[in-house]
């Protein structure tokens, strides 16, 4: 076989170095050229939606010397809630769950442990609202910490569909009038982005007069769903083209 001279290597790698350099040098030019006749617009798409879903949390506090004894009682009422809540639960109507269980000290001005402070939480929620209702107002051992409404995953995620739906064909129009108006035929899409949140009131209830009273009948806790707003917001560039 025959050699290749040590000089005709070296003149072979020096011309595609050279060739290599000249085609980055070609890319960062092409790269840094600006851009021309493009738009960065966005529109929006809502829905309004009666709210589908209800959170109620149930709770209690105590406070005591002795922490074991504080747990065990936190822990019996809950316990008792649990069985109450349990006989009425019912997937996707009435689902449970335990929520917020803490112990922590409470200090005297001279910086030691003077007793102990426990909460102790259950969570009722569903679409069932008088089921819910209903079944808060049965137990007796927890009392009224929160109510709200808002939208259920199904819901939701069929609201922000026809949202996002209105927010897209908004855009397009949007677009192909900016277009329009300078003078252009159309567009392509150079990029895109989407973002979603909703709004609506959500209401809440304290756990003061109702509670007591309404336990002791057996009566069923009083509820009413607002109304929340789906928002899709569809951004974006697009380049415009035609004569």
């Amino acid at each position: 076989m025959q050699k290749i001279p040590l000089i005709a290597t070296k003149i072979i790698a020096s011309s595609v170095i050279a060739i290599c350099a000249s085609s980055a040098f070609s890319q960062e030019s092409t790269s840094a050229a600006p851009l021309r006749n493009v738009v960065q617009l966005s529109a929006s798409g809502a829905v309004e939606v009666q709210q589908d879903w209800l959170t109620v949390v149930l709770a209690t506090s105590r406070d005591g010397a002795d922490a074991v004894i504080l747990q065990n009682q936190l822990k019996t009422a809950l316990d008792s809630a649990l069985a109450e809540a349990k006989k009425y639960a019912q997937a996707g109507q009435l689902d449970l769950h335990t929520g917020n269980f803490s112990l922590s000290p409470r200090y005297g001005k001279d910086g030691k442990i003077q007793g102990w402070v426990g909460t102790t939480e259950l969570v009722l929620e569903g679409r069932d609202f008088s089921r819910i209702a209903s079944t808060a107002g049965k137990i007796n051992t927890l009392t009224m910490s929160n109510v709200a409404f808002s939208l259920s995953r199904s819901q939701r995620a069929q609201v922000e569909g026809d949202a996002q739906l209105l927010a897209i064909e908004q855009f397009k129009s949007k677009a192909q009038d900016i277009a329009k108006g300078f003078g252009f035929s159309g567009y392509s899409l150079r990029e895109v982005s989407v973002n979603t949140n909703d709004t609506g009131p959500t209401p809440r209830m304290r756990p003061m007069a109702m509670s007591a009273k309404l336990m002791e009948a057996d009566m069923p806790v009083p509820t009413e769903a607002g109304r929340s707003t789906v928002q899709v917001t569809v951004s974006g560039a697009v380049q415009l083209t035609g004569p």
